[in-house]
């Protein structure tokens, strides 16, 4: 009796035993399933990171174009975007303002302000003035507008008076936010309101950071876009004015040069682009 007893306490052991193993080889491993979805995560997501790094920018402006100046045609073939910025009412601002946007350019208004110092002559037809009425401002800004196809925005010829009267600013500033363009401050006034005034208004606050030609030599130009590239490496980006006139081929020569040393270092954009990345402006201007 004992033995059969025995004999079945070792058959039902045997049988646990092996349900054990059975179970045990059919359930999977849970630590290794919960380990192997992070690291897959981690490694799919970082080719995103690095796409969508954008590279350093830069926005050439061209000032004084309209008046077939010195320079044009060699400006007009640097191997870059550029922007142009025409005078109104001169003999060649239509022109001008025209071939830039077949070529694919922005075109600014290079509207006469009054400076602090300086040849009136200096300004030429249609500057805006401090002595003018408001509703004087106005028509000089509209008409101004009006008389350079194309126009996405506005910068300042001289206008060291100008930019630091609030009055004259806000008639100018508010002129452009109703046709949907953006003011580049040419920053001639380190005292400017023109940024604080765009910025109240919702309006992005582009300003100048350096000018290529306030020496007249093709080895200053070269050696100022040099400071442009490290500008715009360290904060991003960069706005750059330069210039057609006596100089024009010199001030061209000089940003071709500096071309040259930055093309693989620094993404060179039309000013409408930096300002609908950098400040989120997407305006409904309508061009002709």
């Amino acid at each position: 009796m004992k033995t059969n007893n025995k004999r079945i306490k070792h058959i039902l052991l045997y049988s646990i035993a092996a349900a054990l193993i059975t179970i045990t080889a059919l359930v999977p491993s849970a630590p290794q399933a919960v380990s192997a979805a992070p690291a897959e995560d981690t490694h799919s997501a970082q080719p995103q990171a690095e796409n969508t790094k954008q590279p350093s920018r830069v926005a050439i402006i061209v000032d004084d174009f309209g008046n077939d100046m010195r320079g044009t045609d060699e400006m007009f073939k640097l191997p870059v975007k550029i922007t142009v910025a025409v005078m109104p009412f001169l003999r060649s601002s239509e022109q001008d303002a025209r071939r830039a946007h077949e070529l694919g350019y922005d075109v600014l208004v290079h509207l006469p302000m009054e400076p602090r110092q300086g040849k009136p002559e200096w300004l030429g037809p249609g500057a805006v003035l401090t002595s003018m009425t408001d509703a004087e401002v106005r028509k000089r800004v509209e008409a101004a507008l009006d008389n350079v196809p194309y126009a996405i925005g506005i910068n300042n010829h001289m206008g060291s008076k100008v930019t630091g009267d609030e009055r004259v600013m806000g008639i100018v500033l508010g002129v452009c936010k109703e046709r949907g363009l953006f003011f580049v401050d040419s920053h001639t006034n380190y005292r400017s309101v023109a940024g604080r005034m765009a910025r109240e208004l919702g309006m992005p606050p582009v300003e100048n950071h350096i000018f290529l030609d306030d020496v007249h030599s093709a080895s200053h130009v070269a050696k100022q876009m040099k400071l442009v590239q490290e500008r715009a490496l360290s904060q991003r980006y960069c706005v750059t004015i330069g210039h057609v006139g006596i100089q024009g081929k010199e001030t061209a020569a000089g940003i071709r040069s500096g071309i040259a040393g930055m093309k693989d270092n620094v993404e060179f954009v039309g000013i409408s682009e930096l300002v609908r990345d950098e400040w989120k402006w997407n305006s409904r201007l309508t061009l002709p």
